[in-house]
């Protein structure tokens, strides 16, 4: 196991005897206090750094004392999302988990809408299940300060090179990804992944291939045609809908932005402002679903795609907004949901409101043309 995990010593999350040094270095790390400072303490307070400091490090502590690994870390995590629950949705449900071996690693591969919260959420439904919590995959994108690297591998999260540009590093590091994925769930541990690089902004669920082709690159090592060995991998799609979009307005400014000028730049610090905004904002009731593990037989990265793709679309619980937005007139929506939504969209400004209704409408859309095209088959 030792050798196991030294191969992938740049990727992995921290194993139980790192976890101690970490909490240390974020413990000394005085951005991450400050920002802990930021939105724990009263202005005044946070504003004045010798005086918030220690108060958060004493804190912090005192808190993370006991903690010393990984398991410790996911119950506290767990404590934390369940006062998140509680504080900013109506309700998270989940359906197809009692379908699924507690003792099976699978990879899950989900539709992308808010950055952390999709997989802490699947982490959650998998808890409440008294089932094992997931490997979270992350694109080192988001890793702009220590102290969220130190956050993402003290809670499971393995390393996407995206930043690899060169095509003989890039491949390197995908070779890589491809085995450490494949050897966590040879070894009983269940991933996440999302189906496709960056959040659907649009409200498009689409599986990319190229994520598929990249999972095949072990395979391909070890001389299995690529049907063969994706069975292997216990593949179970998950579809995760919010009834109120996480960060709505940020991702219809982008869309809009590259509409009239042709590209986006993200400003330095905007993920980790969207992770916040993601936690902190009201999101109704949550619905994730979990599909059935892909057994059919699919002989190419494109098929692959397209049978995760139906099972995302199929199992996407639609919300009041998703028929408002959809044009939808048959389905019976409740009155107060109705004029929820609307005051929602009251505070869209005008320019962006067709691309926000839009991402309510996707689903609805998409949903009804896979009904459709099923009926033809």
């Amino acid at each position: 196991m030792i050798e196991l995990e030294d191969k992938y010593a740049d990727i992995r999350p921290y194993n139980d005897d790192e976890v101690a040094t970490s909490l240390k270095r974020l413990i000394d790390d005085n951005a991450f206090i400050d920002v802990i400072a930021k939105y724990n303490l009263p202005r005044i307070l946070s504003a004045i750094p010798f005086v918030a400091r220690p108060l958060i490090r004493q804190q912090l502590r005192k808190k993370w004392g006991q903690i010393n690994s990984v398991e410790d870390v996911q119950n506290e995590v767990a404590k934390y999302l369940n006062k998140l629950v509680k504080r900013t949705t109506s309700e998270v449900t989940f359906s197809g988990l009692d379908k699924l071996d507690p003792n099976q690693a699978y990879l899950f591969i989900s539709n992308h809408r808010d950055i952390v919260l999709d997989p802490a959420l699947v982490n959650w439904g998998l808890f409440q299940h008294k089932m094992k919590t997931v490997r979270i995959a992350i694109g080192d994108n988001l890793l702009q300060r220590p102290y969220i690297t130190e956050l993402m591998r003290l809670n499971k999260s393995f390393i996407v090179k995206r930043s690899a540009k060169a095509p003989k590093e890039m491949l390197k590091a995908l070779t890589q990804l491809s085995s450490y994925i494949y050897d966590s769930l040879t070894a009983g541990n269940s991933i996440w992944i999302a189906q496709k690089e960056g959040r659907a902004k649009d409200g498009v669920d689409q599986t990319d291939p190229a994520l598929l082709k990249m999972l095949q690159l072990n395979g391909r090592k070890q001389k299995k045609e690529f049907g063969d060995y994706i069975k292997e991998l216990k593949i179970v799609p998950v579809s995760i809908s919010y009834q109120y979009e996480p960060c709505a307005i940020a991702k219809a400014k982008e869309l809009y932005h590259k509409q009239h000028h042709g590209q986006y730049v993200k400003s330095v610090g905007e993920d980790i402002a969207s992770i916040v905004e993601g936690f902190s904002s009201s999101k109704g009731h949550i619905h994730l679903a979990f599909g059935q593990p892909i057994e059919s037989h699919c002989d190419s990265a494109d098929e692959l795609a397209k049978t995760i793709d139906k099972q995302i679309i199929d199992s996407f619980y639609l919300h009041p907004g998703n028929f408002i937005a959809g044009g939808c007139t048959e389905a019976v929506i409740n009155k107060a949901d109705a004029a929820k939504f609307a005051k929602r969209m009251d505070k869209v400004p005008e320019e962006l409101k067709p691309l926000v209704l839009a991402m309510y409408a996707k689903p609805y859309h998409r949903k009804a043309e896979v009904n459709i095209k099923s009926c033809e088959h």
